[in-house]
């Protein structure tokens, strides 16, 4: 018995009419598709990148407010230092911002620097009660939350988390450092006499370490 290979129909040519249908309905989810597209120029406000947290942006912003709260708060270091060492609990309620980790002091003093270390120098004030023992960070690397927690109103409840709250200190420190101690010649300061102002945290009252927010050499 001989087989018969019968081929298989073919599938009818698209009309013309559906080809227009089927343009004309790609041509519409283009243009839906481009309503509903937004343009985002680089650099403004939608811009991803602007809405980041940057650190080194709050800092610049923040610094010159917080140097003059510091500037118009500041205590002469002689008046506080044996109030500290009597009560270091009611010093820094009568003359700082109170914080959980110790409240932060705005001082003045006058000193003469001494021996330094990375970046921090002894100074040693006249008049000072010898048990306290004055320090001054002049950098590369400003530590510590100091000039942060002065004014008493950044919160960490301003910020996305725990590293916001962190870095945003650090971009003040950083902000500080370009608008105070960039321009220091710290090699040459053991033996100078110096006038600062800036705020330390009274954790120990025997020792100070201070956060500048103005430095001038004598």
């Amino acid at each position: 018995m001989s087989t018969v290979n019968t081929p298989a129909p073919k599938a009818p040519a698209p009309s013309r009419r559906g080809l227009m249908i089927a343009v004309g309905l790609g041509v519409a989810l283009l243009a839906a598709m481009a309503l509903d597209t937004k343009v985002v120029h680089l650099g403004s406000d939608l811009d991803v990148r602007q809405q980041a947290f940057s650190p080194d942006s709050f800092g610049e912003a923040e610094f010159p407010r917080i140097q003059a709260n510091i500037e118009e708060r500041a205590v002469d270091a002689l008046l506080v230092a044996p109030e500290a060492l009597a009560d270091k609990a009611a010093a820094g309620q009568k003359y700082g911002t109170v914080s959980s980790t110790g409240a932060i002091i705005p001082v003045k003093l006058s000193g003469v620097v001494g021996e330094g270390k990375s970046g921090v120098y002894q100074l040693a004030v006249e008049g000072m009660p010898a048990e306290i023992k004055v320090r001054l960070q002049t950098g590369p690397a400003i530590n510590g939350t100091d000039l942060r927690d002065a004014p008493g109103d950044i919160a960490f409840g301003n910020f996305k988390n725990q590293i916001e709250y962190q870095d945003a200190g650090s971009g003040i420190n950083r902000a500080m450092k370009k608008a105070v101690l960039d321009g220091l010649d710290t090699a040459s300061l053991q033996g100078r006499t110096v006038e600062v102002i800036g705020a330390f945290r009274l954790v120990n009252p025997k020792n100070w370490m201070i956060t500048p927010v103005r430095i001038t050499v004598k």
